[in-house]
């Protein structure tokens, strides 16, 4: 279980791809894999493996989060026009999505109620 805080390790591609290797070609068990590789769960390598055997090696790819959009927007000082354009349309779907669901917006959008 995660705690607060906790940084995780981030497996590229190619990491993933040699671990795997290990197991599917040279016949290593996942346990002992994960043990070489200081690896606290070999379970990870277990669904990995069973992963790389269904879908090959591509679908080892870490996927994309879509993550915040405004994100780009709120580090930068002195936007130009199109990008203050770009935000303000941004923050406007968001609050149109909002509203379909159901929630209730006072002021700039930080108070947020759900309607019943």
């Amino acid at each position: 279980m995660a705690n607060k805080g906790q940084k995780f390790k981030y497996w590229s591609k190619e990491e993933k791809l040699r671990i795997v290797k290990k197991v599917v070609e040279e016949g290593k068990s996942s346990y002992d894999v994960a043990k070489d590789e200081n690896i606290s769960s070999s379970g990870m390598i277990r669904r990995w493996v069973k992963t790389y055997i269904e879908h090959g090696d591509e679908a080892l790819e870490n996927k994309k989060k879509p993550g915040n959009p405004l994100s780009k927007y709120s580090n930068k000082k002195n936007l130009s026009e199109i990008e203050q354009l770009q935000y303000e349309n941004m923050k406007l779907r968001i609050e149109n999505e909002r509203l379909k669901k159901g929630y209730l917006m006072k002021g700039d959008g930080s108070i947020v109620v759900f309607k019943k």
